[in-house]
């Protein structure tokens, strides 16, 4: 009999010697004769499986870890498939990277604003160390998305409460059902301003969060022009204007793209926001500050009970650029600028109270995601006084001494 875990019918039998030796002598032309500098495995869930069950010991894993070629080039699973037991974010060995859904799934739900998700949310701006923190695995193996081929683009994330797949020939029963998706308001295209301006200012959000949180971004190519598959989320059947680029665009693509450039010439500047080990949220050595601190919009730092606050839609996060004890390539200390972000998922606006650790403090202000673009004169806001975080926004702020 056929056992079917992908839904495509192509499940491999990964007990047959003849299916291991295709798949490393297919992975292996691909890197030494087209130098490929890795792969991505979809539903690798289902390669993981033997008879049944999803086996980290599996021969699959076998294969790949003791070959001196494919060991050492990129390895990214998509950690689920359609059988039981296939969801295995966190759980892929050691020198696997993976999609991490929960990232996906918590910064959706914050910014939709759903209660009881700060807690998540701490985990996956700072590289999901409760998945990824055990048996050696590092920051960069969070693959972090919001959105993917498979899905709602982000403009129709911010656009459509449901999928609207009535094209495909389904009924629309095709897709997923459960996207963590809001309209702003009104289903669909509009041309109500002020659903446009909050649709946009969302779409800030998300690629705010994706670009400065640690991990692995991965930006689903159109995202940063407002593509939309007109509220298709399994639009792989349309090969029409449903799934095609527009690139003609109009000043509101051109803003969103100027603002994704901004966003990733900053994460490139700043290694701060690409650390390769898992912060230890505490004083380090030579460092002023605990390398992660979290606040409240009071100012003070957060608790156990701030945590678990169901209510809470307003946090800070402070990342020290000078307790990030790594080393380059020349085995130089690496240290950047201190950075504090503020996000609040909340309509309403809250008066965030900036961090001061000591007299002297200012911050100067780099984003708010209320504005298409980046401030266009410096302005600088001492620490120990509040600022006025808008609703349903992000805001960036850098460390700078007093003159």
């Amino acid at each position: 009999y056929c056992m079917d875990y992908t839904g495509c019918g192509n499940t491999l039998n990964m007990t047959h010697p003849r299916t291991l030796q295709l798949i490393m002598d297919s992975l292996r032309y691909w890197v030494l004769e087209m130098h490929v500098d890795g792969f991505r495995f979809d539903l690798a869930s289902a390669l993981a499986r033997e008879l049944h069950d999803v086996d980290r010991l599996g021969a699959f894993f076998d294969i790949i870890h003791q070959d001196p070629v494919i060991s050492q080039v990129k390895l990214i699973a998509e950690p689920w498939d359609l059988g039981e037991g296939g969801y295995q974010v966190g759980n892929f060995p050691v020198l696997w990277a993976e999609w991490n859904a929960e990232y996906r799934d918590t910064v959706r739900g914050f910014w939709k604003g759903d209660d009881g998700r700060v807690g998540a949310l701490g985990y996956r701006l700072t590289g999901s160390s409760d998945l990824y923190g055990k048996g050696g695995r590092r920051p960069y193996a969070s693959i972090n998305f919001v959105t993917a081929h498979d899905g709602f683009t982000l403009h129709d994330l911010v656009s459509y409460n449901g999928k609207h797949n009535e094209a495909n020939g389904e009924g629309n029963r095709d897709g997923h059902h459960d996207n963590l998706s809001w309209n702003g308001g009104i289903e669909g295209p509009t041309g109500d301003p002020a659903v446009v301006a909050l649709r946009e200012q969302q779409k800030r959000n998300f690629l705010a969060t994706l670009l400065l949180s640690e991990g692995v971004p991965m930006l689903c190519g159109g995202d940063e022009i407002g593509r939309t598959q007109r509220g298709n989320n399994n639009a792989y059947c349309q090969d029409n204007e449903t799934s095609w680029f527009d690139w003609q665009l109009d000043n509101t693509r051109k803003d969103l793209l100027a603002f994704a450039r901004h966003l990733i010439a900053l994460r490139r500047a700043h290694p701060v926001f690409r650390r390769r080990q898992f912060f230890a949220g505490r004083q380090l050595w030579g460092s002023e500050v605990k390398d992660l601190s979290w606040f409240r919009p009071d100012g003070k730092e957060m608790t156990e009970e701030s945590w678990r606050d169901p209510r809470a839609h307003c946090i800070g996060l402070r990342l020290a650029g000078d307790a990030i004890a790594e080393v380059d390539v020349r085995g130089e200390p690496i240290t950047d600028d201190t950075f504090l972000i503020l996000l609040n998922a909340h309509h309403a606006p809250q008066r965030f109270v900036l961090p001061a650790h000591r007299a002297g403090i200012r911050w100067e202000i780099l984003l708010d995601t209320r504005a298409a673009g980046p401030p266009r004169r410096l302005r600088l806001l001492p620490g120990g006084r509040p600022y006025e975080l808008g609703g349903r926004c992000l805001a960036l702020f850098r460390l700078k001494e007093a003159p």
